[in-house]
């Protein structure tokens, strides 16, 4: 607005600028304002000059109408006029960069209001919803599901009210009517459009590398548009067509997700197949950037045999008195309750190390992560403060972290702050493991699976006990052998005594 007064107040005396005046003579409707400036603006603009010898001199510049920007302030202050912005990825976390975008929850031409999620997003910590700052409509939308998108780089591209519009992106503009309406969609048309086939510039430069005539791919988009999925789809399927030795038709969906047996395969399809590239998204890109940095550090492990007898006795207690619906006891709620009892007597464990000036943080919180297997990769939330929780606490809070990591829900703060890792290979088989710490934390503990095995007591007779082999992965540069060890046995007392926890809770 205030662009608009200055360009009201000023006077242009200094020559004569332009062959017609700033402003219409009388009003002009609404209807015939494109017309108007068709009229007045011809393809070249002619401004008068006096050369030294005062003989006029017109000058004939070329001037292309649907390029001029500034006009006369009347009638750019009579015209209604749309602001479009860009929305971009803002910063989700600290020390987060870029994020894959998961899926968008409006398309191009839909009408968004304020607080209204746009799209969901999944960083290096955390799937995170991105809502809207304005209301308005979604010119164009910039990314497809999939791709990896640097912060501060936009997302899509609103059309809002000129009002709501940041006055620092403000600029004195006139839209000539269905002239620029056409240039825009011609513009989109040109962009999205191959062939009368909808995609993006990605997707066909995609298509040109697998050799793939675009036109021939069936798009699963909205409005038939051709997304990444139907192109890589559309490559596989041809490479299995050309193979000579190719014999039936095999399960698509199947072959791409790996759900075909060996035999199944070579009995449709013998020969050759394409190579087929993942990209690492979401949890498992971080895994890539975390465990390289673990890699860099001087490891060490302790494996011990712990005897889970009781342990299966008292888990088997509080099953049978469970009057709470819903709720489900399992070993492993024990097993962090009797853990956060052991790293009070053995706080270095539960500390974090800073390499930069080489010190150790003893955490006052025991924040006891819990690693865990999902459809979208490894991810390890902890359970805040464990020194205070009880059992039963403990046990609804895992029910809860398990059950947001299956839907990839976890929040930022789900995630971090985590100051030890439990990792319970045991759930899936395993006997043992040797794990990698989470940086910065300084210990990890990998819990094989209790199996019933034959020991021999001090008497010589022999007798079955349910063994837990357990390793505790350590940071060398932090703690030394002797203080895993000693905290490895008060932990196992704890497990193989668990009345011992109720002498000890506070």
């Amino acid at each position: 607005m205030i662009g608009r007064r200055v360009l009201q107040k000023r006077v242009w005396n200094n020559g004569r600028r332009w062959l017609f005046p700033s402003s219409p003579p009388s009003p002009v409707p609404a209807s015939e304002t494109t017309e108007y400036f068709k009229r007045q603006f011809s393809t070249h603009v002619l401004a008068a000059f006096s050369s030294p010898n005062n003989n006029p001199v017109n000058l004939k510049f070329p001037y292309m109408e649907n390029k001029c920007k500034f006009f006369s302030s009347h009638a750019v202050a009579d015209l209604p006029t749309i602001g479009t912005v860009d929305v971009p990825l803002a910063q989700t976390g600290e020390g987060i960069a870029e994020c894959e975008l998961l899926k968008w929850f409006v398309h191009e031409g839909d009408e968004v209001d304020e607080f209204q999620p746009l799209c969901e997003v999944q960083s290096d910590k955390a799937t995170i919803e991105i809502t809207s700052r304005y209301k308005g409509r979604v010119a164009q939308v910039l990314h497809d599901p999939g791709s990896i998108i640097k912060v501060g780089e936009t997302l899509l591209k609103m059309a809002v009210e000129e009002s709501r519009v940041p006055s620092e992106s403000l600029v004195p503009s006139v839209i000539l009517g269905n002239l620029e309406n056409e240039k825009h969609l011609d513009t989109k048309l040109n962009k999205d459009c191959t062939g009368g086939v909808l995609s993006t510039p990605a997707v066909r430069s995609l298509a040109k590398e697998h050799g793939i005539n675009i036109n021939d791919v069936q798009g699963s988009g909205k409005d038939g548009r051709v997304l990444k999925e139907d192109v890589l789809k559309y490559a596989a399927h041809r490479s299995i067509i050309k193979d000579p030795s190719f014999t039936a038709t095999p399960d698509l969906g199947e072959l791409l997700h790996g759900e075909m047996s060996s035999s199944h395969v070579a009995a449709k399809v013998s020969g050759h197949l394409e190579d087929t590239v993942v990209p690492l998204r979401g949890f498992q890109r971080t895994m890539v950037k975390t465990m390289s940095m673990a890699a860099k550090v001087p490891h060490f492990h302790y494996v011990e045999e712990i005897d889970c007898d009781a342990l299966a006795e008292l888990k088997a207690s509080f099953q049978t008195n469970n009057s709470e619906p819903g709720i489900k006891f399992t070993f492993l709620p024990i097993l962090i309750k009797s853990l956060s009892m052991a790293l009070s007597k053995y706080p270095m464990v539960n500390s974090c190390f800073n390499e930069e000036s080489v010190e150790v943080i003893l955490r006052g919180s025991h924040n006891i992560g819990i690693a865990m297997a999902t459809p979208n990769g490894l991810v390890v939330p902890n359970i805040k403060n464990v020194q205070s929780l009880s059992i039963l606490e403990i046990t609804k809070e895992l029910s809860r972290l398990q059950q947001l990591a299956l839907e990839n829900k976890l929040s930022p703060n789900d995630i971090s702050g985590g100051t030890i890792t439990l990792s319970n290979i045991g759930a899936i088989g395993g006997k043992f493991g040797a794990p990698i710490v989470n940086l910065p934390e300084v210990a990890i503990i990998a819990m094989g699976r209790i199996q019933k095995l034959p020991r021999v007591a001090d008497d010589g007779d022999i007798y079955s006990a349910s063994i837990m082999a357990v390793n505790i992965g350590a940071d060398h540069r932090v703690l030394d052998g002797a203080t895993v060890a000693r905290f490895c046995n008060e932990w196992k007392r704890f497990i193989e005594k668990p009345e011992l926890l109720m002498l000890h809770m506070k």
